[in-house]
C-alpha cells in the first residue's frame, strides 16, 4: 500500500477546530475530490474523520491526531494509544512527531517510534524539523520521514515560512532514498515538481488545496499590494 504513494501527491484534508469546514462531511468531500483529481493518498485527522473517509475513498489514508506540547507547540500523534486508535479506525499509515522534543509521556520521537514499531505493524511516518531528526527517526524504525515541521519548532524558528524547505528535503533524500516525504508550505505545482526532482518520495499539500479561507486571503492580500 505505501508504494502507491511514490512520486505522487498526498492531500492533507483537514480543518481547524470551529472552522466552517470542521465536520466529517466536508473532510470526506475533500478526500473524494482529491481522489477524483488523481492524488495518491490523503492525510486525515481524528478517528471519526478517518472512519468516514475510509468508507468513501480507496486511497491510502495517513492518520494523525493533534495536540500540543507543554510549551504550546503542535504535537502530532502523541501517544501509543492514539496510534492504536488510528490504526483501528482504518488508516493505512500513522504520522507522528519524530522530533527530539519530549512528550508528556516522557518519550522523544525516536523512542516513541521504536516502541510503536515494537507494538504495532502499521507503517509510521515521522514528522521532523531537521536533518538529524530525520536520520534518527529512520534509525529508530520510521518507514518514512516527512519534513513538515521545519520552521515550526524552537530549533528551526529562523527557517523561512514562505517556501518549502527544499534544502532539508534534498539533504535527507540523499541519505534516505525513497523514504522522504516533503510537506508544508507548498503553494504551486512547480514547487511540488521541484521537490520530486530533488529526491522526495511524495509530496503533501494541504492549505493550498483544502483551506478555502486561507486561499481567499492570499488572493485578497494581492489586491492590497496594488
Amino acid at each position: 500500500m505505501p508504494s502507491r504513494l511514490q512520486r505522487g501527491l498526498i492531500v492533507s484534508c483537514q480543518a481547524e477546530e470551529n472552522d466552517l469546514f470542521d465536520s466529517s462531511e466536508f473532510i470526506v468531500a475533500f478526500a473524494e475530490a482529491a481522489e477524483i483529481g488523481g492524488a495518491v493518498g490523503v492525510r486525515i485527522r481524528g478517528a471519526a474523520n478517518i472512519k468516514a473517509v475510509r468508507k468513501a475513498v480507496q486511497l491510502p489514508i495517513i492518520g494523525i491526531t493533534k495536540a500540543t506540547f507543554p510549551n504550546g507547540e503542535m504535537l502530532i500523534t502523541g501517544t501509543l494509544e492514539e496510534i492504536e486508535m488510528i490504526g483501528s479506525s482504518g488508516a493505512d499509515l500513522v504520522a507522528l512527531d519524530g522530533t527530539g522534543r519530549l512528550r508528556p509521556n516522557g518519550l522523544d520521537g525516536p523512542a516513541m517510534i521504536a516502541e510503536a514499531k515494537r507494538r504495532f505493524s502499521i507503517p509510521l511516518i515521522a514528522d521532523v524539523a531537521t536533518h538529524d531528526e530525520g536520520i534518527a527517526a529512520a534509525a529508530a524504525g520510521a518507514d518514512y520521514v516527512e519534513t513538515n515541521l521545519s520552521g515550526y519548532t524552537e530549533q528551526t524558528k529562523n527557517t523561512r515560512l514562505d517556501v518549502p524547505d527544499f534544502e532539508l528535503v534534498e539533504k535527507l533524500a540523499k541519505q534516505l532514498p525513497e523514504k522522504v516525504i516533503a510537506g508544508r508550505r507548498f503553494w504551486t505545482p512547480e514547487q511540488v515538481a521541484y521537490a520530486l526532482r530533488v529526491g522526495a518520495f511524495a509530496v503533501v499539500v494541504g492549505t493550498a488545496i483544502t483551506r478555502q479561507i486561507e486561499i481567499v486571503k492570499r488572493f485578497v492580500n494581492a489586491t492590497k499590494t496594488q
